[in-house]
């Protein structure tokens, strides 16, 4: 958890959730920090959307609880109005403009900014007389994004709604984003499977993967997190030992291994001897790393388990 200190704008105490006989979320307990950008991140069918659905009170728990401020947001119309959760596949009337969906977002945030919104229907290029329903599906995200940025809630969720729109324009996106939030700091929570895309927005990552934290941190902290090794294989056996190897991939003689955590000066005078050279992780590896590999631990202990019944 980042170590801002403006509070706690969400915390997340014992949460599952359960679809029949599926647990989409597994006994979640996390926080999120106030007026700090959080990457929710993770796999399709992680829980993101469930852990957000239920923060947003659009969704109940099985069991465990959530707090915005300090208050059940379910049902509750104190909290409500402070949230806004904007996702790709967000649900409008059939005959609705843009400008109506505006209006209606206008009614219902209290710090909603007009001239916010109308400069970023010119950057978006709205169309003005196409109904909602008719839209490409980059316009539809536009919309979408343009809600949830001139709300100004204090409490925004993007569930990956940016993700309809093409690389110029999610780069404005990101651009607007960081520009308003430096004048008006409030809390973000964005969801996307473009990680290295997002990875210069956050400020603390929550990595969630089947239905579970697997990581939750600032991060700043995750640059020395891990560092990839490349050089022949013999060389690299001698400083690996004893590490935390995240992923190890040969090629003939050369090897180029992924370890866990960074390496102490001594480590960084024994890759010079040998030879290797050290490339850093970005945030998308190392979570794909992650994942891939507490995914295997997962396989390998219900094997086990398996063996002993």
């Amino acid at each position: 958890m980042s170590g801002n200190t403006a509070g706690t704008a969400i915390q997340v105490r014992g949460l599952t959730r359960r679809y029949g006989s599926t647990t989409a979320l597994d006994d979640v307990t996390v926080a999120f920090e106030k007026d700090v950008i959080h990457g929710l991140l993770g796999r399709n069918g992680a829980g993101k959307t469930t852990l957000m659905s239920i923060m947003t009170a659009q969704a109940w728990p099985s069991e465990g609880e959530v707090k915005v401020f300090g208050q059940t947001p379910h049902e509750n119309e104190q909290v409500l109005p402070k949230i806004c959760f904007v996702r790709e596949d967000q649900k409008y009337p059939d005959d609705a403009l843009a400008k109506h969906a505006f209006k209606a977002a206008a009614d219902a945030f209290a710090n909603w900014n007009w001239d916010f919104a109308n400069r970023l229907i010119a950057d978006f290029r709205v169309p003005e007389k196409t109904k909602i329903k008719k839209m490409s599906r980059g316009q539809k995200s536009a919309v979408a994004v343009i809600i949830g940025l001139a709300s100004r809630a204090e409490v925004t969720f993007f569930d990956e709604p940016y993700m309809g729109l093409d690389a110029v324009a999610r780069q404005l996106f990101y651009d607007r984003l960081l520009e308003d939030y430096s004048e008006h700091p409030r809390t973000f929570v964005l969801s996307s499977h473009l990680i290295d895309e997002i990875a210069h927005l956050i400020e603390n990552v929550v990595v969630i993967d089947g239905g579970r934290i697997l990581l939750d941190e600032p991060v700043e902290q995750l640059r020395d997190r891990a560092v990839t090794l490349v050089g022949r294989a013999d060389a690299m056996a001698e400083l690996i030992t004893g590490r935390e190897v995240l992923h190890h991939e040969t090629m003939g003689r050369i090897a180029r291994t992924t370890v866990l955590g960074a390496l102490t000066e001594a480590e960084q005078q024994l890759v010079r001897e040998l030879d290797l050279e050290l490339q850093p992780v970005s945030l998308q590896q190392l979570i794909v790393r992650l994942t891939t590999k507490r995914n295997h631990n997962d396989a390998v202990y219900a094997t086990d388990m398996e063996v002993q019944s």
